[in-house]
């Protein structure tokens, strides 16, 4: 939130100028309050809140305010490729979690992981045509970017589905309980 803050400002750096920021302001507090507030609206309470599942909803976000704030977008060519792939990685490991957590049956989870990745990164897509494209000097590369970044967010999220999915290694961590403290 606080980098949110420092791009709201100081939108003058090169680094926050073109990318949407006040837009980002609106959208990034929402979509990390959905999974507390659906939490507490759908009754909930009573099973344990998914803390991973959280932080992993809430860390692409970081990830990216980060890297505009250090203007790694504009300063490192891959950084963008990077941030599609793990990041959707990221957020599709939380949704898998969360349909474990509820029991559901590993196809269920495949099926719920590669949706989501691809769902989502279509809607992130749409969403930075609306903010960034239109009268933009990224106008004429656009197109090909936004097939690369589609590719990439449904690569990342398929493979850390899968991982999660069907890996016995990975899927046995994913679902460990926490040592309890010894008293």
């Amino acid at each position: 939130m606080g980098l949110l803050v420092l791009a709201l400002l100081a939108p003058d750096l090169p680094q926050f100028q073109g990318k949407a920021f006040a837009g980002r302001a609106i959208a990034y507090p929402i979509a990390l309050m959905a999974l507390p507030v659906a939490w507490q609206l759908f009754g909930l309470r009573r099973i344990p809140f998914p803390v991973r599942s959280d932080m992993l909803l809430g860390l692409p976000f970081l990830i990216d305010m980060a890297g505009n704030s250090l203007n790694l977008y504009d300063s490192i060519d891959w950084w963008d490729d990077a941030n599609h792939l793990g990041n959707w990685a990221l957020h599709t490991t939380a949704i898998v979690l969360l349909f474990r957590m509820f029991g559901q049956p590993r196809a269920v989870q495949v099926a719920a992981g590669i949706a989501w990745a691809g769902a989502t990164a279509i809607l992130w897509e749409l969403a930075e045509y609306v903010a960034f494209v239109p009268n933009s000097p990224e106008a004429a590369s656009a197109y090909r970017d936004t097939l690369g970044d589609l590719a990439l967010g449904l690569a990342g999220g398929t493979v850390a589905t899968l991982a999660l999915v069907l890996v016995p290694r990975v899927r046995a961590r994913a679902v460990a309980e926490p040592v309890a403290a010894k008293t």
